[in-house]
């Protein structure tokens, strides 16, 4: 874990939980072992929605739809989710879970390649979401940096891997080898990019905060 174990269970232990049915949805993920965002992340996207009122939310992996269910819940009443799948098996559950929570209208499920649907996706988006494939997170940010709203907000969720991306590449697993590195080009770019303001922070699997910073605001 990124933050002592004793402390994370002390902190989500104040949690005061989210609905019946998003209760529901997190204890049957957990006993399916099907993974979504923890309670920490929770808590920080919660008070996001609350705080930025975004209205038009794009979410690039939506697995069985929790996360986006939490964006409906939590979001601003007429604010509507864009969320991107691809894995077969989890498509239906998450159709499921929106129509469970009477949501198919506010939440908007596009099935295919997280890439190709991007490059077709219009308009500006208030809040990106990144929960994708995390070696791909560096090869979507020119698509979403055009899509992400002028003073939006670009979070990124598992960006610390457990820790193993203060490691050098050779104390990873050679399968994790790739991830790693690409992971680490993502951080330095979003860091160092001039059209994001960005931090970093160890919370859950460790996630990014990244503003689009208005054009004016680099002048004199």
């Amino acid at each position: 874990m990124i933050v002592e174990e004793r402390m994370a269970a002390f902190i989500d232990s104040l949690d005061r939980g989210n609905t019946e049915l998003l209760n529901t949805i997190e204890k049957e993920a957990l006993e399916q072992r099907v993974p979504i965002i923890r309670k920490s992340m929770q808590s920080l996207l919660k008070f996001i929605l609350a705080y930025g009122k975004p209205k038009n939310i794009l979410e690039v992996g939506t697995a069985i739809g929790f996360s986006a269910l939490l964006f409906a819940e939590y979001g601003p009443a007429d604010c509507h989710i864009t969320t991107i799948e691809k894995y077969e098996k989890r498509i239906p559950v998450a159709r499921d879970n929106f129509r469970r929570a009477g949501r198919e209208e506010q939440i908007t499920l596009l099935e295919g390649d997280a890439m190709e649907i991007l490059e077709c996706l219009e308009g500006a988006y208030d809040l990106i979401f990144m929960d994708a494939a995390k070696g791909q997170y560096i090869t979507f940010l020119p698509q979403v940096l055009r899509l992400l709203s002028p003073g939006g907000i670009l979070i990124s969720d598992n960006v610390l891997q457990e820790g193993e991306i203060i490691e050098s590449r050779f104390a990873v697993t050679r399968r994790n080898r790739t991830i790693h590195a690409r992971m680490r080009e993502y951080l330095y770019e979003i860091k160092h990019h001039p059209q994001l303001e960005t931090c970093i922070l160890p919370v859950g699997d460790g996630v990014t905060l990244s503003v689009k910073v208005q054009e004016n605001n680099n002048k004199d």
